[in-house]
């Protein structure tokens, strides 16, 4: 019977506020807070059972300290903006309040994505005996327990590591993005870059590319990204050689999308308009469709895993590990579309090993670091099924 704190109110912060609500036998009170309470107040109405409301400026450590010291919460869900993993996770070692995040610090004036500055927590949160859990989304988070979990239970070593997500979902619009717009925009168009024998290899924006036939969705093109998991599996898996990651994107995004950054929409550098200084991304931000509306629009469904290739036993074996999730049947039970349901159920589940003592210690730690084998266990039930694969070792999927 715990207290928790829920710090950001948009999609996944609103999965996440349904399924805490879900499991009052874990959390047994409530708090969501965002810069704007009123949307706060407008997940909560949705909820079968009363919960807190509060305002909050997550830059300000300030106001999150009295924020956290006013409700006391027992462990905090940081599903806001990446910008403000840094000062959310100061104020949390300030009040002695474990930490739970979904993605990894990005800087808000370049497309820079890393664990480093959070890393860099490391020996204060252990001296404060406290801990932090990064990246417990979907990607990161998922994937990165899949990895674990097979690191485990089914290869001695894994050597190769390629993680796949695909949206088969339509929601009727042109364009538009499947969550936060500014966010998505800049992971897509920056380099792609991935992991081999020890080297970061770049390629040009979007330029690799595979087809994959998804279970639940059929065929769709996969471009090459570089994704914030990559960089602590790359430390945490043992025997690895290459680890990438590829997400689909139909023609039709990626036609709206180079003549969007053609014409400088997707720029993050300031220009001057009628005599403000605004940027093009965020301005773009504000005319594209809200990632939140998309529940009652979108149909279709996700497929998201990993193919882990490695050896056994001295032979050499490879799996398939993935979930397929709806967004029709998702809005039905949270109000939200799988986008957002794949990120915040895995927060929640991971928030609740941490209430229970299951995943412990005195640091900060990537999911892969902790055990995978109850979050396996347990994840099923939370709403993200998970179905394995045996390939063949001598066929590429990706070819």
């Amino acid at each position: 019977m715990s207290k928790v704190l829920i710090i950001g109110a948009g999609g996944v912060g609103g999965v996440v506020a349904h399924k805490c609500a879900q499991h009052p036998e874990v959390f047994a009170e409530i708090c969501l807070a965002s810069r704007n309470e009123a949307k706060c107040q407008a997940i909560a109405q949705q909820l079968p059972r009363a919960i807190q409301t509060a305002q909050v400026d997550a830059d300000d450590v300030e106001a999150l300290v009295a924020l956290i010291e006013s409700f006391q919460p027992d462990v905090l869900i940081h599903v806001a903006l990446p910008y403000q993993d840094l000062t959310i996770m100061e104020a949390c070692l300030r009040t002695g309040t474990p930490y739970l995040d979904t993605a990894n610090y990005e800087h808000p004036d370049e497309a820079k994505f890393e664990y480093k500055e959070q890393w860099a927590f490391q020996d204060r949160y252990a001296k404060a005996n406290l801990m932090a859990t990064l990246g417990c989304g979907f990607d990161p988070g998922m994937t990165n327990i899949y990895c674990a979990w097979g690191q485990k239970n089914l290869f001695d070593e894994i050597h190769f590591v390629d993680i796949l997500d695909a949206n088969g979902g339509d929601h009727g619009y042109p364009f538009a993005t499947n969550f936060n717009p500014e966010i998505n925009i800049r992971e897509i168009t920056a380099n792609g870059r991935y992991w081999e024998k020890g080297e970061w290899i770049e390629t040009p924006p979007l330029a690799e590319k595979r087809v994959f036939d998804f279970d639940g969705i059929g065929p769709k093109d996969l471009y090459l990204l570089y994704h914030e998991e990559l960089e602590s599996l790359s430390q945490n898996i043992k025997g690895l050689e290459r680890i990438r990651f590829w997400m689909t994107f139909s023609e039709k995004y990626i036609t709206h999308l180079k003549v969007l950054e053609n014409v400088g929409m997707t720029a993050i550098e300031p220009i001057e308009f009628e005599g403000k200084q605004i940027i093009p991304l965020q301005f773009l931000k504000a005319i594209l469709p809200d990632p939140a509306s998309l529940g009652p629009r979108t149909k279709g469904k996700t497929n998201i895993g990993v193919i882990l290739d490695g050896v056994k036993d001295g032979k050499r074996r490879k799996v398939y590990i993935y979930n397929i999730c709806d967004h029709e049947a998702c809005f039905r039970e949270v109000q939200s579309q799988a986008i957002s349901y794949t990120t915040g159920v895995p927060a929640v589940t991971g928030a609740m090993l941490m209430l229970q003592g299951i995943w412990s210690g005195a640091g900060v730690f990537n999911v892969e670091q902790l055990d995978p084998d109850p979050f396996m266990e347990r994840i099923g039930e939370m709403g993200l099924p998970w179905q394995m694969v045996e390939l063949d070792p001598n066929q590429d999927p990706l070819a």
